[in-house]
């Protein structure tokens, strides 16, 4: 019964909102009740005539400025409001309502139903119920609009009376951080979530802080996703959703093993108190045994349409046969050249017929459009024909398009990236018995070998850091001229797992036979940290000197324990010298110094001595 009124409800007042919005006066609106209305409730015209005034009584009105004309409720004994002329205790007060009318149901359908002018002036009159306001944000992200569903949501969000917010505030805010995401406006993202910790109810600032802490981690700033997860955990410290994220932030900081520990402390605390469901609780004993596939296999389902092809994608490529031979061979300068075959150009035609976007020919990364608008079809399809990853543009193209999709997500590499490699490095292997020549970007086909070994790096840099070391020193040996940038990955590398001496040695062997005028700070503060941590501290001191001379930025962001990014431009390219520039090496590498005893206390201190010294 309750679903049948539930529905006659919404029927009868959707019609009785364009009847008021045709002519916004209460007898027309009781003319339509009369008229139509009984139709709608079960053919019960008693039911209609009762039902007008209430609904007339919370309906906004675009002429009083979006106010309602609200009725004054007569007594038993006073005329009947629906104007029959009857007493109310012989009208409208002798009908039983099947249910509750929500007070907000007329704000939450005007709102969704509004357009252009009227619309956003009825957000702008600030009188919208908070929960007129919810309902009709999360109906209109529900059915795609997501232009309307920002603008509802951001009108719940903006008015600053957070003991307003009904209790499913929570789902909303998440999809308005959402939104902004897709939609590219960041920087009302980062407004939103500061006003959130701010002043928000403390169950938000929990969820924000969560939100935080995974925005940081897709932008690999991993001090800041550290210092946002250590607040949510106080904030939330019951939060299944911790487990996760902890779990996230080990993977990303290679400690695979902690992960796993953790995840078991998680498993066991929360299934004492009893509040998880089944599920819940074996996707944290999962989470307990295995982090890494636990959490790549939870990402593969929530890609929706694309899980069973990834999974299919996946399951190729744990059984892809050896490669073939390519045709590499030295050219008369001695340098080394690969030419695709005939065969090779078939199988990549055949691809790239599914497949469509192009390659940047000027890049080192990146495509003219989005390869996963069409994902369903170029994976399925490269699952019916592995033997078209046997060319070289093919293996390019798919590792490029993951590394776009999955490229930070540490998890992905053992069954995504690793097989691909493996792939790769047979043909540098190749490449290498041909001769001691140099692979050149510029030569031949080479671009294709090398922009492949780039996307791979990339994509291992956070779940397979030492294979993607080995990679890009064996692109290195083929490529001295270093094409692609890798030698500053490989010190940020190398100083992550420790190996000091010989982040000193590349740093200091790269900065000699640098013979531009603006080495890359990644160089630069690289050689620093090395030299710290061997102790060198006086020749640490002059090499952060030399740094900072080249970017008077660095030691500033790099201290700063609430440092902003400055908004980048389309290239993503950081001038050196600049604020970006700072703000990209503080993103990478400030976790390698807060976990290097001293190193940030000894930082603090000589920006100090700089501070007072100007």
């Amino acid at each position: 019964m309750l679903a049948v009124w539930v529905e006659q409800l919404l029927g009868f007042a959707s019609g009785a909102l364009v009847a008021i919005r045709e002519d916004e006066r209460y007898p027309s609106l009781m003319a339509w009740a009369r008229r139509e209305g009984p139709a709608l409730v079960g053919g019960n015209p008693a039911l209609a005539q009762a039902l007008a005034p209430e609904l007339w009584s919370q309906t906004p009105l675009a002429r009083l400025d979006f106010a309602c004309e609200t009725l004054a409720r007569p007594g038993r004994l006073e005329p009947c409001w629906c104007d029959s002329g009857r007493m109310t205790k012989d009208c409208c007060g002798a009908v039983t309502l099947p249910g509750h009318i929500p007070d907000h149901l007329m704000w939450m359908l005007s709102l969704s139903d509004w357009k252009g002018p009227v619309f956003k002036a009825a957000l702008a009159s600030g009188r919208a119920p908070a929960q007129a306001l919810l309902e009709a944000g999360l109906i209109a992200a529900e059915s795609g609009q997501r232009g309307r569903a920002q603008r509802i949501l951001e009108s719940l969000f903006a008015h600053g009376d957070w003991s307003a917010l009904p209790e499913q505030a929570e789902p909303a805010f998440e999809i308005l951080v959402d939104l902004y995401q897709e939609r590219g406006f960041h920087r009302k993202r980062t407004a939103l979530l500061d006003d959130i910790l701010d002043r928000g109810p403390l169950f938000l600032r929990g969820v924000a802080l969560e939100r935080l802490c995974l925005m940081h981690l897709d932008n690999d700033d991993l001090d800041s996703a550290r210092e946002a997860f250590v607040r949510a955990q106080q904030a939330l410290p019951d939060s299944p959703t911790l487990a996760y994220i902890e779990a996230m932030l080990l993977l990303h900081e290679g400690h695979e093993r902690e992960a796993a520990e953790r995840a078991g402390f998680w498993f066991r605390r929360l299934s004492r108190q009893g509040d998880l469901d089944p599920d819940q609780l074996q996707f944290l004993a999962d989470l307990a045994e295995n982090p890494g596939a636990t959490l790549a296999e939870q990402l593969l389902n929530a890609e929706e349409d694309l899980a069973g092809p990834l999974a299919a994608l996946q399951a190729l490529l744990e059984v892809l046969p050896v490669a073939p031979r390519l045709g590499i061979h030295q050219g008369e300068t001695g340098s080394l050249e690969y030419h695709a075959s005939a065969r090779e150009d078939t199988l990549f035609a055949a691809w790239h017929a599914q497949f469509q976007s192009e390659v940047l020919g000027d890049a080192p990364m990146g495509f003219d459009d989005d390869p996963w608008q069409r994902a369903g079809d170029w994976l399925n399809e490269l699952c019916r024909h592995p033997e078209w990853l046997d060319s070289p543009r093919v293996l390019q193209g798919l590792s490029l398009a993951l590394t776009s999709r999955f490229g930070s997500l540490p998890w992905m590499a053992p069954s995504l990236f690793a097989p691909l490699a493996d792939r790769l490095e047979r043909w540098l292997e190749q490449a290498r018995a041909e001769g001691d020549g140099s692979l050149s970007w510029d030569d031949a086909d080479n671009a294709v070998l090398l922009r492949t070994g780039l996307a791979l790096v990339v994509g291992m840099e956070r779940g397979a850091r030492q294979r993607s070391r080995e990679l890009a020193e064996h692109l290195l040996s083929l490529d001295d001229q270093d094409s692609l940038g890798l030698r500053e990955l490989v010190l940020d590398q190398l100083l992550r797992e420790g190996r000091d001496l010989e982040a000193l040695e590349m740093s200091e062997s790269e900065l000699a036979n640098d013979d531009t005028d603006e080495p890359p700070l990644g160089l630069l503060m690289g050689r620093v940290l090395a030299l710290f941590r061997l102790e060198r501290r006086e020749d640490a001191e002059a090499a952060l000197d030399e740094a900072v001379s080249h970017n008077a930025h660095a030691l500033g962001i790099l201290c700063s324990e609430k440092a902003r990014t400055t908004p980048m431009g389309d290239d993503d390219a950081a001038e050196p010298g600049s604020r970006d520039e700072a703000w990209q090496y503080r993103t990478l590498m400030r976790d390698q110094w807060r976990v290097t005893p001293g190193a940030l206390a000894w930082l603090n201190s000589r920006l100090a001595e700089t501070t007072r010294r100007r």
